[in-house]
C-alpha cells in the first residue's frame, strides 16, 4: 500500500513591498522540491504581509501591500494572501504568526477519518496524517537568525523545530553555511529544507522601489496589475521612501523592551 503523504502549507511572511514575480516563484520551487520528497502534498500556500508596525524605512501601508498580493496571486489556484498579520496594530513574530496559521489549518484540515467495510461487514477506521505548516523563505532569511536582538532564541527553536523551513538559494548565499553555523538549525536540520534555484532570478523588491521612484519600466519584474495599481495610488516615490526613515526597526526595539531573562511572546 502507498504510504499517505503528508499535507503541507507553505507560509511566506514578509514586506511585500511591493511582491514581485520572485516571491511568487519560490513557492512553485519549493511545491515541486516537496513533492519530490515523496514525503510531502502541499495543499497551499500562504503569503502573509507583514503590519505597518514593522517600522522599515519605505514601507507603504499594509493596505497597499495586502491589495497588490492578491492582485498578482489572481492566476495561482494554491497560493492565496492572508491579512490577519497585516491587520495587527503591533508588528507580530514570525513564531507567533506561525502558530495563528497551524491553528487555522487544523480547523480546516482537521485529521480525517473514515471507514472501509469488508466483505464481512467489519468496519476498521482509516485516517490520514495531520497536516503540516513550514516557513518558505529565501536563503537570505537564514542570516537573520544570526542579527544580534531580532530573534529570541526559543523562538528560533519553534520555528526550525516545532514547524520546519522551506528556504531557496538565492545568488550566491550559502544557506547550507547558515545552517551549519547555527547549532539550532543544525539541531533540526532534518526539518530544514534546502531547495536550490538553478534558474536565477535576482529581482528584489528594493530594486524594484528604486525603479519606480526613477521611472525606469519596472515591466516582466512585477506583475502588470499590480504595475498598475502602483500607478494608480502614487506609490513608491522619494516621499514613500522617507516613511519610517529614522525608525529603529520594531522587531529590535521589541526584544529590546524584553527582560533578559524573560521568555514569554
Amino acid at each position: 500500500m502507498a504510504t499517505c503523504r503528508i499535507p503541507l502549507v507553505l507560509l511566506a511572511c514578509g514586506s511585500f513591498n511591493p511582491i514581485t514575480n520572485q516571491h511568487m516563484r519560490l513557492f512553485e520551487l519549493a511545491r515541486d522540491h516537496m513533492h519530490r520528497t515523496g514525503q510531502y502534498q502541499v495543499v497551499g500556500g500562504i503569503v502573509s504581509p507583514v503590519s505597518d508596525g514593522y517600522g522599515k524605512q519605505g514601507l507603504v501601508l499594509a493596505q497597499h501591500r495586502v491589495a497588490m498580493a492578491k492582485l498578482a496571486l489572481q492566476s495561482s489556484d494554491w497560493v492565496t494572501v492572508d491579512e490577519w498579520e497585516s491587520r495587527q496594530p503591533d508588528w507580530t513574530e514570525t513564531a507567533v504568526t506561525m502558530r495563528y496559521h497551524y491553528g487555522q489549518i487544523l480547523q480546516k484540515y482537521k485529521k480525517t477519518t473514515g471507514t472501509l467495510m469488508d466483505s464481512n461487514g467489519n468496519t476498521t477506521f482509516i485516517s490520514s496524517p495531520s497536516p503540516q505548516l513550514k516557513l518558505l523563505c529565501g536563503a537570505d532569511f537564514l542570516d537573520t537568525f544570526k542579527t544580534p536582538g531580532l530573534w529570541l532564541d526559543e523562538h528560533v527553536e519553534e520555528v526550525a523545530g516545532r514547524f520546519g523551513l522551506v528556504c531557496v538559494s538565492r545568488g550566491g548565499l550559502q544557506p547550507e553555511l547558515a545552517v551549519h553555523e547555527s547549532d539550532t538549525l543544525s539541531r533540526h536540520q532534518q526539518n530544514i529544507f534546502l531547495v536550490r534555484e538553478w534558474v536565477r532570478n535576482e529581482t528584489s523588491a528594493t530594486e524594484v522601489r528604486r525603479a519606480l521612484r526613477r521611472g525606469a519600466s519596472v515591466k516582466y519584474l512585477i506583475p502588470d496589475s499590480v504595475i498598475e495599481y502602483i500607478h494608480q495610488h502614487n506609490l513608491y516615490t522619494e516621499d514613500s521612501e522617507r516613511r519610517n526613515k529614522g525608525t529603529v526597526l520594531r522587531p529590535l526595539a521589541k526584544q529590546a523592551q524584553k527582560p533578559v531573562n524573560s521568555l514569554d511572546d
